[in-house]
């Protein structure tokens, strides 16, 4: 598997395009920009599959109707537990950046639980449920790159003061990137590329958390 970065939006979100050697192709967090992904899909000679969403936040989120309009029929995954967010303007942090509002459209979209194996050109990326940013914020696997949208960055994690933040359940979810075996590239939401053993070294949020680690194996 193979990874491209695009940074968009206003506030520099990380759009990943997450493909294999036949071109069958994941969009990681769309949250602007559709033409700009759309342009990088065709010069990389891809073939969209499906849309996944680390969570609903607007900047993660507002280039999905744009894209659906390039690649109609795509399903767009997103854990259940952010349905409601990603439904209503007035909790998804839309409104901070137009006064309008912006929701997602319910058709199309997957519900996913956690746990799932999702499949793609022949491989497979699992879902792993890291709440505390928000309700249904997941991080996605893929052989060894871990997406980590906003519940975890280079030297940092996510905010919980929004719409369904949880410090307590973020550090429930530091606890199972803790247990994962090995080491991983981790992609984050926003910022530079890091790996995860280098942020149980010198992320603070990492390094000095105490509490119980959840193997991999648990939650796979």
């Amino acid at each position: 598997m193979k990874v491209s970065i695009l940074t968009v939006g206003m506030i520099g979100t990380n759009c990943y395009l997450l493909y294999g050697e036949k071109g069958g192709c994941a969009v990681i967090d769309p949250g602007a920009e559709p033409e700009k992904i759309a342009a990088k899909i065709r010069e990389l000679g891809l073939k969209p599959e499906m849309i996944l969403l680390t969570h609903a936040h607007y900047d993660h989120t507002g280039g999905i109707p744009g894209l659906l309009d390039i690649y109609p029929g795509l399903p767009v995954c997103l854990h259940e537990a952010d349905k409601e967010m990603a439904l209503d303007a007035g909790k998804n942090f839309s409104t901070a950046f137009d006064p309008r509002g912006f929701a997602l459209a319910e058709d199309g979209l997957r519900y996913l639980k956690g746990g799932e194996r999702l499949p793609l050109d022949g491989e497979e990326i699992r879902v792993l449920p890291t709440p505390g940013h928000t309700r249904g914020g997941v991080c996605y696997i893929a052989g060894k790159y871990l997406f980590t949208g906003d519940t975890l960055f280079a030297g940092s994690a996510g905010r919980t003061d929004l719409y369904g933040g949880d410090m307590g359940a973020l550090r429930v979810s530091f606890g199972r990137l803790l247990g994962l075996h090995g080491d991983y590239a981790v992609y984050p939401g926003h910022g530079p590329v890091s790996t995860l053993s280098r942020e149980r070294r010198e992320n603070p949020y990492l390094n000095h958390y105490h509490g119980p680690e959840t193997s991999e194996d648990e939650n796979f």
